[in-house]
Protein backbone atom coordinates (compact mmCIF):
# COMPACT_ATOMS: atom_id res chain seq x y z
CA UNK A 1 0.00 0.00 0.00
CA UNK A 2 2.82 2.23 0.44
CA UNK A 3 1.44 4.29 3.39
CA UNK A 4 -1.79 5.47 0.94
CA UNK A 5 -5.43 4.76 1.78
CA UNK A 6 -6.85 2.19 -0.71
CA UNK A 7 -9.66 3.41 -2.83
CA UNK A 8 -12.90 0.86 -3.18
CA UNK A 9 -14.10 0.17 -6.29
CA UNK A 10 -16.41 -2.19 -7.83
CA UNK A 11 -14.99 -5.17 -9.90
CA UNK A 12 -16.90 -4.65 -13.18
CA UNK A 13 -15.04 -1.06 -13.14
CA UNK A 14 -12.13 -1.96 -12.45
CA UNK A 15 -12.20 -4.64 -15.09
CA UNK A 16 -13.39 -2.15 -17.75
CA UNK A 17 -10.64 0.30 -16.56
CA UNK A 18 -7.71 -2.22 -16.43
CA UNK A 19 -7.32 -1.78 -12.31
CA UNK A 20 -6.21 -4.71 -10.07
CA UNK A 21 -6.35 -5.40 -6.28
CA UNK A 22 -3.79 -3.48 -5.28
CA UNK A 23 -2.59 -1.33 -7.91
CA UNK A 24 -1.91 2.09 -7.62
CA UNK A 25 -4.32 4.33 -9.24
CA UNK A 26 -4.44 8.06 -9.58
CA UNK A 27 -7.99 9.88 -9.03
CA UNK A 28 -8.38 13.63 -10.29
CA UNK A 29 -10.47 16.27 -11.11
CA UNK A 30 -10.38 19.95 -12.02
CA UNK A 31 -9.61 20.52 -8.31
CA UNK A 32 -6.41 18.45 -7.56
CA UNK A 33 -5.42 14.72 -7.83
CA UNK A 34 -3.57 11.80 -5.66
CA UNK A 35 -2.74 8.36 -5.57
CA UNK A 36 -4.43 5.37 -3.53
CA UNK A 37 -4.50 1.60 -3.41
CA UNK A 38 -6.81 -0.05 -5.92
CA UNK A 39 -9.11 -2.29 -3.52
CA UNK A 40 -11.51 -4.36 -5.53
CA UNK A 41 -14.74 -4.73 -3.60
CA UNK A 42 -18.23 -6.16 -4.91
CA UNK A 43 -20.14 -3.62 -1.84
CA UNK A 44 -19.15 -0.58 -4.03
CA UNK A 45 -22.16 0.55 -6.86
CA UNK A 46 -20.81 0.64 -10.31
CA UNK A 47 -19.58 4.30 -11.08
CA UNK A 48 -18.89 5.03 -7.59
CA UNK A 49 -15.22 4.82 -5.93
CA UNK A 50 -15.04 5.24 -2.21
CA UNK A 51 -11.46 6.58 -0.60
CA UNK A 52 -11.66 7.20 2.71
CA UNK A 53 -10.59 10.65 4.92
CA UNK A 54 -7.48 10.08 7.08
CA UNK A 55 -4.22 10.41 5.55
CA UNK A 56 -2.15 12.84 5.72
CA UNK A 57 -2.12 15.44 2.97
CA UNK A 58 1.59 15.05 1.20
CA UNK A 59 2.02 17.11 -2.22
CA UNK A 60 4.67 15.41 -4.51
CA UNK A 61 6.43 18.42 -6.56
CA UNK A 62 3.90 18.10 -8.86
CA UNK A 63 1.26 18.93 -6.43
CA UNK A 64 -0.05 15.36 -7.01
CA UNK A 65 -0.79 13.93 -3.13
CA UNK A 66 0.63 10.74 -2.60
CA UNK A 67 -1.12 9.68 0.28
CA UNK A 68 -4.77 9.32 -1.14
CA UNK A 69 -5.76 12.37 1.07
CA UNK A 70 -9.53 12.89 -0.33
CA UNK A 71 -9.34 16.68 0.39
CA UNK A 72 -7.57 16.90 -2.58
CA UNK A 73 -10.48 16.26 -4.57
CA UNK A 74 -13.43 17.73 -2.66
CA UNK A 75 -14.94 21.80 -2.78
CA UNK A 76 -13.47 23.79 -0.17
CA UNK A 77 -17.03 25.19 0.34
CA UNK A 78 -17.77 25.37 3.59
CA UNK A 79 -20.99 24.10 5.20
CA UNK A 80 -21.84 27.15 7.28
CA UNK A 81 -19.87 30.38 8.85
CA UNK A 82 -19.73 28.06 11.86
CA UNK A 83 -18.75 24.62 10.51
CA UNK A 84 -16.64 25.43 7.92
CA UNK A 85 -16.25 21.93 6.86
CA UNK A 86 -17.17 19.82 3.54
CA UNK A 87 -20.89 19.58 3.29
CA UNK A 88 -20.68 16.02 1.36
CA UNK A 89 -17.35 14.21 0.96
CA UNK A 90 -18.54 13.53 -2.64
CA UNK A 91 -17.38 14.94 -5.72
CA UNK A 92 -16.86 13.24 -9.52
CA UNK A 93 -13.56 11.89 -10.50
CA UNK A 94 -11.65 10.26 -12.88
CA UNK A 95 -9.87 7.13 -12.17
CA UNK A 96 -7.32 5.33 -14.27
CA UNK A 97 -4.17 3.29 -13.83
CA UNK A 98 -0.82 4.77 -12.42
CA UNK A 99 1.50 2.05 -13.82
CA UNK A 100 4.13 2.81 -11.71
CA UNK A 101 3.84 2.91 -7.65
CA UNK A 102 4.32 5.95 -7.60
CA UNK A 103 6.39 8.10 -4.41
CA UNK A 104 6.23 6.05 -1.21
CA UNK A 105 4.16 7.95 1.31
CA UNK A 106 6.01 5.70 4.24
CA UNK A 107 8.97 6.46 3.05
CA UNK A 108 8.19 10.34 2.48
CA UNK A 109 7.09 11.00 6.11
CA UNK A 110 10.10 8.59 7.60
CA UNK A 111 12.89 11.19 5.99
CA UNK A 112 10.25 13.67 7.17
CA UNK A 113 10.68 12.74 10.97
CA UNK A 114 13.90 12.27 10.58
CA UNK A 115 14.88 15.63 9.21
CA UNK A 116 12.61 16.57 12.27
CA UNK A 117 14.49 14.12 15.07
CA UNK A 118 17.96 15.98 13.74
CA UNK A 119 16.98 19.47 13.79
CA UNK A 120 15.63 18.65 17.54
CA UNK A 121 17.29 19.59 20.71
CA UNK A 122 15.70 16.37 22.30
Amino acid sequence: MQGREEARLNPTDARELNICDGHTIRLWNDRGACLATAAISSSVRRGVVVLPTGSWFTPAADGVDISGNPNSLTPDIPTSRFGQGCSAHTCLVSVEPLGETGQDAEAHYAMELAGLTKSSNW
